[in-house]
């Protein structure tokens, strides 16, 4: 791609214009009887008209041509293994691991065929609850946009660039940052190779920064950090260009003769945005204890529920651990949250071995879980010296309130499920004696 330009801030009303055509952005008014370069007034809303001012969400478009115009959407079985059925496959309570998911070599597979569904939980239909996917690809997307009628995808690039255009611009997502394409929003990706990663699909909502509280007014993800694309559009007559909508679950595909990205000027708040996860100012224990991992949330979606998650994106990176008289590995833990861990890049504290980068785990509401028998032993002997852990490392967690079940896919075709996960924990050794250790 060539030099990319944004526009910086989380949730602001932003305003933007292709530089090829000042003046296409209305000024005092968003429908005028007549747009300047004989534009069309498009409002894309992801919000109620009547929500309330700070839950509002939305953006307008001035295209050369609106987004009504393509023939019927047809079913598409383009992603074989994208699916929210949650019964395809019996409820399994264990620890799940998997290793590192494969990507195509033997054919061409582009980002939208390359979806597989590895758990979720809830129904589209009714706006409540997630998926988790994997995308494993290996090709563009060529005259083909995708764009999800379901919910908002949280993208997190573990192998591989991603070049993601937009209706309301280009971005560049690398390993390491991670991009929000909200409800709705037309998008086609471009890859250089073999590339894979993790998406999070929310019914409910959408992504907001989570509330500070006691931390005050500054720290985790700040907004300036996040970034959104500026105006370009792209008019080009394109016949057989195909529009693909994810909606219920479902994929469908309909044709156009045009690019959808030629959206000229736009402005508002509903908007898609890349996030670079080192800018991410951690909050840590400086005294005892091991804080819980709440304070590494970067996007949260809210349940009705006040301080209960529909998903929450948390992430695990390079920091200090000084902690005095204190295991400093995470503590073994039942939760009434369920935890899906993905790894960027390098290796988790707590489970250095199996637990790979482009590989996942999943501890499932009310499973036991926690520190290996080897981090363990290591940690409980460790000398309690200020310490800097997981540099070169990241990991990350969508955690979740609803309880997810596992597909098919995930727990038999991609043949990718460790078996022997559960031995990790078997050999941690029985310390209970007589004796008060003080």
């Amino acid at each position: 791609m060539e030099d990319l330009k944004y526009l910086s801030g989380f949730g602001s009303e932003f305003a933007s214009e292709d530089p090829r055509k000042p003046g296409a952005l209305p000024v005092g008014q968003n429908s005028p009887q007549r747009c300047a370069y004989g534009l069309y007034a498009e409002q894309l809303s992801g919000s109620a008209f009547t929500a309330p001012r700070h839950d509002n969400k939305r953006s307008w478009l001035y295209r050369i041509r609106p987004s009504v115009i393509h023939k019927p959407f047809k079913r598409s079985n383009v992603a074989r293994y994208l699916t929210h059925n949650w019964d395809e496959a019996d409820p399994d309570p264990n620890q799940s691991r998997w290793y590192p998911f494969d990507i195509p070599s033997s054919k061409q597979v582009d980002f939208v065929g390359g979806l597989h569904t590895v758990c979720g939980a809830g129904d589209p239909r009714s706006r409540h609850g997630i998926a988790i996917h994997v995308y494993l690809c290996n090709d563009s997307m060529r005259n083909s946009a995708f764009y999800s009628s379901d919910g908002d995808f949280l993208i997190v690039p573990q192998q591989g660039v991603l070049n993601i255009t937009t209706e309301f611009g280009k971005m560049e997502v690398r390993p390491n940052e991670i991009a929000v394409i909200q409800q709705g929003m037309r998008f086609s990706v471009a890859v250089n190779g073999p590339t894979r990663g993790y998406i999070l699909e929310v019914f409910d909502g959408h992504f907001k920064l989570p509330d500070l509280g006691p931390i005050g007014a500054n720290g985790l993800a700040n907004p300036r950090d996040f970034l959104t694309p500026v105006a370009h559009y792209d008019d080009r007559d394109i016949p057989g260009f195909k529009i693909v909508n994810k909606y219920q679950g479902a994929l469908f595909e309909a044709e156009q003769n045009h690019s959808p990205f030629d959206v000229v000027a736009w402005h508002g708040n509903y908007v898609p945005y890349k996030y670079d996860l080192g800018n991410f100012m951690v909050i840590n224990s400086v005294s005892f204890d091991h804080c819980d991992p709440s304070i590494f949330t970067v996007l949260t979606c809210s349940s009705v529920k006040p301080g209960v998650a529909i998903a929450d994106f948390v992430i695990f990176p390079p920091r200090w651990s000084v902690q005095e008289n204190t295991f400093r590995p995470p503590y073994y833990h039942r939760n009434c949250m369920s935890e899906f861990m993905g790894l960027i890049l390098g290796s988790y504290e707590a489970k250095e071995g199996g637990f790979l980068p482009g590989g996942a785990s999943l501890h499932s509401m009310m499973t036991p879980h926690g520190p290996d028998d080897k981090c363990f032993n290591a940690a409980s002997q460790a000398a309690l010296v200020p310490q800097k852990i997981a540099v070169g490392t990241q990991a990350f967690m969508f955690e979740s309130s609803l309880s997810m079940a596992i597909t098919k896919w995930g727990a038999e075709t991609c043949q990718k499920l460790d078996a022997k996960y559960y031995e990790c924990w078997q050999n941690l050794p029985k310390l209970f004696t007589d004796q008060l250790d003080v």
